[in-house]
């Protein structure tokens, strides 16, 4: 793992704080690999009291998670009856530019507590940007410029709790579920132009990102739906395997991990399940290797740290656990009433866990106990986004704004 270097410059006899070196970017949902993994981190010899604020800035509402890439920041986000995305200067906040677009909709009552989104977070690519709007709208820009490249409108039927999955690019294809949740498709659109690739519609819209994962020699999409989890084919969007898989209120929304040659599989009430997939001849199958009903997940996505999984489950009001994810085993849990929910990432064996009430625990990865090693409190409001790690900076973003931290 690369040293951080923190550098200060002297100008005019002012201390000015630069940017670490080797710090990571941070493209997509839950990070490079969407796994909540941060590659370039070296944990300090000992957690300071407080973190620095280096800046706070005003950005508009919503879940998405910011972008790093190089000295650049990323935000997707609501300002009134508009979705806008906005580039800063990552070290100062200044706006570098700032592009908008009409994005009137009605909320369905259920959902008012969460505000008016968006929720899904961009993805970075081969310098274009690509977003989903809490609506469905679906909208590439230039990341250098702010253009916008090409736009695919709104569904007239959307999900039923609105749009909440981050888009999935390999290579030419951008990969999104769009629709409604009952006439919603799998699609794959060209990054280029936005025209469709290849569609499967067998099932609706969840509220869990896309990944691919290598299963049997083939790449495929994976993906929750309504009422299902399927592997389809990256290359022409031809169903594999499906797995019968709904929770209550169809509120689906975790992003599946792949461990070995195992999917984890994790969802509210339905525990954690790991299976493999194997090709067959014409059908794919899938055979469950083990299953733990003791905790579960509804909103927080989970790590993986060598092999221990590591997660917050919604059971007793929110609890902390570490699985054993060659058996299946729960190693332990937290006392209960933890927290609704925590974005969770890691950095070696150090966990970070921001929770929705604005406190950033870090907690040291131990097989045998729950392991917090410090607390920061890092918002004034709620805190729903993951936090974004790159090298000593931690970006959080709060119901309506956006704050550069870091860890001196």
């Amino acid at each position: 793992m690369p040293m951080i270097h923190i550098r200060l410059a002297v100008v005019a006899g002012l201390v000015i704080w630069i940017a670490p070196l080797a710090a990571q970017d941070w493209t997509q949902w839950r990070g490079p690999a969407r796994d909540g993994l941060i590659r370039a981190f070296k944990e300090p010899a000992s957690w300071p009291m407080t973190l620095t604020r280096r800046w706070n800035v005003e950005v508009g509402t919503g879940y998405a998670t910011p972008l790093v890439v190089g000295d650049r920041l990323y935000m997707f986000t609501r300002q009134g009856e508009n979705e806008v995305m906005t580039a800063f200067d990552a070290a100062s906040a200044k706006v570098l530019w700032r592009t908008s677009y009409p994005a009137p909709f009605k909320m369905n009552p259920a959902t008012a507590p969460h505000g008016p989104g968006p929720k899904s977070t961009p993805t970075f690519a081969g310098n274009r940007l690509f977003t989903l709007g809490i609506s469905g709208i679906v909208t590439a820009f230039d990341a250098a410029s702010g253009k916008q490249l090409w736009q695919r409108p709104a569904d007239p039927v959307e999900p039923l709790y609105h749009t909440a999955m981050s888009p999935l690019v390999v290579g030419n294809q951008m990969i999104l579920h769009v629709g409604g949740h009952d006439k919603g498709e799998l699609a794959s659109f060209d990054v280029a132009t936005g025209k469709v690739r290849w569609t499967w519609n067998g099932d609706g819209p969840a509220y869990g990102s896309p990944l691919l994962f290598d299963l049997g020699g083939t790449p495929q999409v994976v993906t929750f739906t309504q009422k299902n989890f399927v592997g389809v084919s990256l290359e022409d969007g031809k169903l594999l395997w499906r797995r019968p898989f709904t929770t209550p209120s169809n509120t689906t929304s975790q992003t599946p991990l792949l461990y070995k040659d195992m999917v984890l599989q994790m969802g509210r009430n339905n525990g954690v399940v790991a299976f493999r997939v194997a090709p067959g001849n014409p059908e794919w199958t899938t055979s469950e290797v083990w299953r733990t009903e003791e905790v579960s997940a509804h909103m927080s996505d989970a790590v993986a740290v060598d092999n221990v999984l590591f997660g917050l489950s919604h059971l007793n009001s929110g609890q902390y656990f570490a699985l054993d994810l060659d058996s299946g085993k729960v190693l332990w849990r937290s006392e209960p009433r933890q927290a609704a929910h925590a974005a969770i990432a890691r950095a070696g064996n150090t966990i970070f866990s921001l929770e929705e009430d604005s406190e950033l625990v870090v907690i040291r990865l131990n097989r045998e106990k729950f392991e917090p090693i410090a607390r920061y409190k890092v918002a004034a409001s709620d805190t729903w986004s993951q936090p974004v790690i790159s090298g000593n900076r931690i970006f959080v973003k709060d119901v309506s704004s956006l704050t550069l931290w870091t860890i001196n």
